[in-house]
């Protein structure tokens, strides 16, 4: 699809707009454009991965399912890539991977993917840095849910869900944050109340608005600012290699 792009200006997907014209040549040929509709499921547990999907407009929930319950352990939207850590390995996946906000990606067989940096060993280090950071919000998601308040967590999940869609508006419930957050559907409801009586956001019919974003970023735990950071230092790796490879 991008094989013939002399430029990154339609690339939505921060991993593949990080790449040189010619790996994004070379990994464009593979890509095939998807649209990504609300629920529907891209990883299943222990099943082979066929797909890596570069989100473009969507945002994909990685949880862990388990006894009829799920427990989301991290979100994947424009910056990331839905399956890119099963090319480092032949492992099987733990998690599912479902969409949560509907859009569109990029998807690569997991077979072309393998050969592409295998030709173009720069293209591995690009989604390498993306999966590190990934791990660390995985693994900060697990020792949040332990340390720190509804109020915190839910913050927390806002603004990295904003981060993950790039934009105000989410289309989520008060069913779903209860559910991969583990919380009390009241806990989350009341507190949702009192961060629109603040000012922070707004709740219409089926979606969150977002007003106040340095406010409500403010009443997150020290697990947002981990975790974004650990996003923006592997997009400057990435840049500072993109740039290196220039001179």
């Amino acid at each position: 699809m991008l094989a013939q792009s002399n430029n990154r200006a339609s690339v939505r997907n921060s991993i593949l707009a990080s790449l040189s014209l010619r790996d994004l040549a070379a990994i464009g040929g593979f890509l095939e454009p998807i649209i990504l509709k609300e629920r529907m499921v891209l990883h299943e547990p222990r099943r082979q991965v066929d797909y890596v999907y570069f989100i473009e407009s969507s945002v994909s929930s990685l949880r862990i399912v388990a006894a009829g319950s799920i427990l989301e352990t991290a979100v994947v939207g424009y910056r990331g890539a839905v399956g890119a850590s099963f090319l480092l390995g032949a492992h099987l996946p733990i998690h599912q991977s479902a969409v949560l906000f509907p859009g569109s990606a990029l998807r690569i067989r997991v077979d072309d993917l393998r050969r592409v940096v295998n030709e173009r060993p720069q293209i591995r280090g690009h989604l390498g840095r993306y999966v590190q950071a990934l791990l660390m919000h995985s693994a900060q998601t697990g020792l949040c849910g332990v340390r720190h308040d509804l109020e915190q967590r839910l913050a927390c999940w806002l603004c990295l869900a904003s981060d993950a869609f790039d934009g105000a508006v989410l289309p989520v419930t008060h069913d779903y944050l209860s559910a991969v957050l583990g919380l009390r559907r009241a806990g989350v409801t009341e507190t949702l109340i009192r961060f629109e009586e603040q000012g922070l956001i707004r709740k219409k019919r089926g979606v969150l608005q977002i007003d106040e974003r340095k406010r409500l970023q403010q009443r997150a735990c020290s697990c947002y600012s981990i975790i974004s950071n650990a996003y923006v230092s592997a997009e400057d790796m990435s840049a500072a290699h993109q740039a290196e490879s220039l001179c």
